[in-house]
């Protein structure tokens, strides 16, 4: 008797409505894609002089594509790191080598001098792995929960960063140190916070930094006037 009433209660559970299922078939892998959306062609070699561009940058004509298009020297060079910060960023993205257009993957190479920092700042549309290649870094990012985490690494020691984090790279060795990062992302944005918050065009509100980070307007002024030089 235990058994058919089950049965019955089984048999007469509702079904989700058709509309509801054909959502979820169609959301559910937009949600999952956490990276640039995969290309539906083998190359589309990026041409930067075009006016327009949604999401990437429009193909040139095959007839136009070269060998060179997918070889780039440019993280062969040591980056210049006199500068406040003592630290070159210097970038492998589709902007400076355009056949990663389309691809989802891009590098950068930074170089550090002796106490350099790449200061604290966010990739918003990748998340980052490297391996440090020189040198001693102490490599640190902040949750959304506001938790720390960070190490020093050594050469051949590598890093994750997940994406749109907050995070630094500091050389605590005594020589220069050099990593090189690596983004799933053609184009992954550098919003750097120093720069980002005191050294716009135009500038936030004296107001609203101050009150935001509870220092007064002397200090804003001070650190916009050594971003400048």
């Amino acid at each position: 008797m235990l058994r058919t009433k089950a049965m019955a209660t089984m048999i007469t559970l509702p079904r989700p409505p058709f509309f509801m299922i054909l959502f979820l078939i169609v959301l559910l892998p937009s949600a999952c894609r956490c990276a640039d959306p995969d290309p539906l062609q083998d190359l589309c070699v990026a041409n930067l002089n075009a006016s327009i561009f949604v999401n990437g940058f429009p193909c040139k004509p095959l007839s136009e594509v070269k060998s060179d298009d997918f070889f780039f020297d440019g993280l062969r060079t040591e980056g210049n790191t006199t500068n406040v910060f003592g630290s070159k960023v210097t970038s492998a993205f589709v902007t400076d080598f355009p056949g990663l257009n389309t691809l989802g993957i891009s590098m950068s190479r930074v170089d550090l001098a002796p106490g350099g920092i790449n200061p604290p700042h966010s990739h918003p549309r990748a998340s980052q792995t490297g391996v440090i290649i020189k040198g001693k870094v102490l490599v640190g990012f902040v949750t959304t929960a506001n938790v720390f985490y960070s190490k020093v690494l050594k050469a051949g020691d590598m890093f994750v960063i997940p994406r749109g984090l907050v995070h630094f790279e500091l050389n605590v060795g005594k020589g220069k140190a050099l990593f090189l990062p690596a983004f799933n992302s053609q184009l992954p944005g550098f919003v750097v916070l120093p720069t980002t918050l005191f050294a716009s065009t135009p500038p936030i509100p004296n107001d609203v930094l101050t009150k935001g980070f509870l220092i007064d307007a002397k200090v804003i002024s001070d650190i916009s006037s050594k971003l400048g030089s």
